[in-house]
């Protein structure tokens, strides 16, 4: 069984609570798939409320970026919060929060019921820096970036099976994805209610929490300040804008330049879950034994620039092999940047300090994907379909300088 100690608990050891390791992976692929299960019909369940498909695509995009609003001012408040009261609370509020959100999605009936279920959906989605330190709580230092590895993969598993789930059930009505979305979720909080343990130690909680540390944007300055750290976290920003780009326009981008069903579309985004089962269980093991974090992050990251290229060719000649094949190559890369970064990351600060360094991690991913999907989705319409592609392109290899730069990667 492994054991781990805290600096601040002078190397006291304790045992890994394997319930509370099985609730954080089941909430890991729970929450993969309740997220994924929706991505194949957004478009179609915007699309009674519009009369044109370009409207429909800054619409889809907007659905992406409020989500991510509420992530950004949510995540350090729930990420201080559960450094002050403890993990197990905040995770199941935050789960019976995001079953709700995905219902009034469902629900729909007007463009603005589809936002307030997006409002809800994001405001819990902060919890994702809750669940990082959760993890960080309950596994070895040295092992950290290996117990990410599996998050990743289990998280991958979870991701592959939603969208094809999603795009399958699709034939029953474009709303059934949602309400599978908040019924999986809700079984994810009665199994944590029932099997969770607090992971997060009382001797090394928080004592108060002030109105400046739950504010989003002193949280980024504090993080950003925190030496070592700053490269790393611009890189991932540069990094998070056209993922977030792509995430958003994906399904759009495939009715418009293949005219691909919801079925369909959810295989396609399988492929990205996949790719993290595969690289997770076969590929990462290998790659930790012969190169260090930043290496395998700045790996990704090549990979993640050819599959932008592959994207953007299968636009430019609506060639469909050409985009199977560049998410192929574009999840190989996002499958080990995710845990190489944070394995660096939670290296970089105490136990007493995951909670903040995550939820501030969470805030700066937010904020990209609130950048990302609105520009993306601008210039998909006034730039044409394959120009989202060639911004990560550019955007990934100015990220790959920095974080090169900053790391004095060995090679």
């Amino acid at each position: 069984m492994f054991k781990f100690g805290s600096n601040n608990e002078q190397n006291r050891e304790q045992t890994i609570d394997k319930k509370a390791l099985v609730f954080g992976l089941m909430s890991v692929f729970l929450c993969g798939i309740g997220f994924s299960i929706i991505t194949p019909v957004v478009p179609f369940l915007v699309q009674p409320y519009l009369s044109n498909s370009g409207d429909q695509a800054i619409f889809v995009t907007l659905l992406t970026s409020v989500y991510a609003v509420c992530v950004f001012f949510a995540a350090p408040g729930l990420g201080a919060l559960s450094d002050r009261y403890g993990r197990r609370p905040l995770l199941l509020i935050c789960l019976l929060g995001s079953a709700l959100g995905y219902f009034i999605f469902g629900m729909g009936g007007a463009l603005w019921v589809l936002f307030v279920g997006r409002i809800i959906e994001g405001i819990a989605g902060g919890s994702i820096s809750t669940l990082f330190a959760y993890f960080a709580d309950i596994t070895p230092r040295e092992h950290r970036t290996k117990y990410f590895g599996w998050v990743s993969a289990v998280a991958g598993v979870g991701s592959a099976v939603g969208p094809a789930l999603g795009g399958l059930i699709a034939k029953f009505g474009y709303s059934a994805p949602m309400y599978l979305g908040a019924i999986i979720t809700l079984l994810n909080v009665v199994y944590g209610f029932f099997f969770m343990s607090e992971s997060h130690d009382k001797n090394n909680r928080l004592k108060m929490i002030t109105l400046v540390r739950l504010n989003p944007f002193t949280q980024l300055v504090n993080v950003l300040s925190i030496k070592n750290l700053m490269r790393l976290l611009v890189s991932a920003f540069l990094i998070w804008i056209p993922n977030g780009s792509l995430q958003a326009i994906f399904s759009q981008f495939t009715i418009d330049t293949f005219h691909w069903a919801p079925t369909l579309i959810g295989l396609m985004f399988s492929i990205l879950g996949l790719q993290d089962i595969i690289s997770q269980g076969f590929i990462m093991p290998k790659l930790l034994k012969k190169l260090s974090d930043a290496q395998i992050a700045i790996l990704g990251m090549i990979s993640e620039i050819i599959g932008y290229g592959f994207i953007a060719l299968s636009a430019l000649f609506s060639f469909y092999p050409l985009i199977i094949a560049g998410m192929f190559i574009f999840g190989f890369g996002d499958s080990i940047f995710g845990p190489s970064f944070n394995g660096m990351l939670s290296k970089s600060v105490d136990s007493s300090e995951q909670g903040r360094i995550q939820g501030g991690s969470q805030s700066i991913q937010a904020l990209a994907r609130i950048i990302g999907p609105i520009l993306g989705g601008q210039i998909y319409v006034s730039l044409g379909h394959a120009a989202p592609a060639f911004m990560g392109m550019i955007l990934i290899a100015a990220a790959i300088l920095v974080l090169y730069r900053g790391t004095h990667v060995n090679k």
